[in-house]
């Protein structure tokens, strides 16, 4: 007998405009929200009280993520700030909620960007071994002067690694408003990683995974071994194309282990992309259009085990979905105005290794599970849905 769908256990009322980007931090002990306002609000998720509150940009706030000890934002005022991390332990949390003025992040460097795509950033943090004091991470964003193409940036040099990808084997027409030459149009996503060959372990391979507004996806890759950077584009080749959609794509989310890509659009389908299968077999096979009863989605999600996605309709449901069948799994009912970003919590496993708060307000390993369960929806009605899922595992 099937389970009925919960209910929110919990609702943020803090934001005084649209909420449309979520971020848990790796330990699940944040939750980050930013708004069309431009304010960003940190909550904790153990008193689910605003810890901090600032005015992040002067538009619309696209995406921020913590990484280590900086915050990143990225707003549609053209810039891309980096903020240092506001440390709160349990009490100081607790302290911090009581008091009228909540505690503001202090900005470290900013970066000019393109937000002409409404496309939010791509971080790739390096490893110890490849990683130096002027290189710590790499950051995909739409190009500064054409938006169908994209840059690879590092930080914190803020230096350009790679300009214009995309271009390389375009016709050279001229530009239309920013829009750039390529027949795909804008890019609406991006996704930045890295792929080690199955048969040299050893050797890596930097990719951009860019969905775009005719409703295509491109994998590239930078194939050449004797240069690190590239202009114009060159180095970068097409490992495939599929074009799924008829409608732009909204949004695009990449599993944790970069093995499979899911997008959703306008139209009526969930675009499911095996991204190893893509290079052995046609597209056709790899690369699957998958239809469902419900067109306008705004935005997908995928959980951390890669088996469960939410995508998030302008009618405001939320829909679970397995992302190996796109079998329905259940609907969440809240929201009455459409639903911009969704973001799953970490799973416990992964975020206990990376947990290090040993004070006497330990949560038990049950609370850490259930919160592990967590799943955040932010609306155009100003607020946040946290839903408590079941596992969804096969039981015996």
């Amino acid at each position: 007998m099937s389970q009925p769908p919960p209910n929110p256990s919990h609702l943020l009322r803090s934001h005084l405009s649209g909420v449309n980007t979520l971020w848990f931090s790796d330990d699940n002990e944040r939750l980050y929200s930013g708004d069309t306002s431009g304010t960003v609000i940190i909550t904790s998720t153990r008193t689910l009280r605003s810890i901090a509150s600032w005015k992040a940009h002067e538009d619309s706030v696209l995406s921020v993520q913590e990484w280590e000890e900086y915050i990143l934002t990225h707003g549609r005022d053209n810039k891309l700030h980096v903020w240092n991390i506001i440390q709160d332990n349990a009490s100081k949390v607790r302290e911090a909620a009581s008091q009228p003025g909540l505690p503001t992040p202090t900005l470290r460097y900013s970066m000019d960007v393109n937000a002409l795509n409404y496309c939010r950033f791509s971080l790739m943090p390096l490893s110890d071994a490849t990683r130096t004091e002027e290189t710590t991470a790499l950051i995909a964003l739409p190009n500064l002067v054409e938006s169908s193409l994209g840059d690879v940036w590092t930080v914190p040099s803020q230096k350009r690694l790679h300009a214009a990808i995309g271009k390389a084997g375009q016709d050279p027409t001229p530009a239309i408003e920013g829009r750039g030459t390529n027949a795909t149009g804008i890019i609406m996503s991006l996704h930045l990683f890295t792929f080690a060959h199955p048969h040299h372990s050893d050797r890596t391979q930097l990719r951009l995974l860019c969905a775009y507004e005719n409703g295509g996806v491109t994998l590239r890759a930078f194939t050449r071994t004797d240069k690190e950077t590239s202009v114009e584009g060159i180095g970068w080749d097409v490992i495939w194309s599929s074009k799924l959609h008829v409608e732009s794509v909204m949004a695009m989310a990449v599993s944790r282990d970069n093995a499979l890509a899911l997008t959703v659009s306008a139209d009526h389908l969930i675009g499911r992309y095996d991204l190893l299968k893509a290079e052995e077999v046609d597209t056709t096979e790899a690369c699957v259009a998958h239809r469902t009863k419900y067109a306008g989605n705004a935005c997908i999600a995928i959980r951390d085990d890669g088996r469960v996605c939410a995508v998030g309709g302008w009618d405001g449901k939320i829909r679970l979905y397995s992302t190996k069948s796109l079998r329905p799994l259940g609907t969440l009912d809240y929201h009455k105005k459409g639903c911009q970003t969704l973001a799953f919590a970490h799973s416990r496993e992964a975020a206990e290794t990376i947990h290090d708060n040993e004070d006497e307000d330990e949560m038990s390993p049950e609370e850490r599970e259930e919160r592990g369960r967590w799943l955040a929806a932010g609306s155009q009605d100003n607020r946040v849905s946290i839903w408590p899922l079941i596992s969804f595992s096969r039981q015996p």
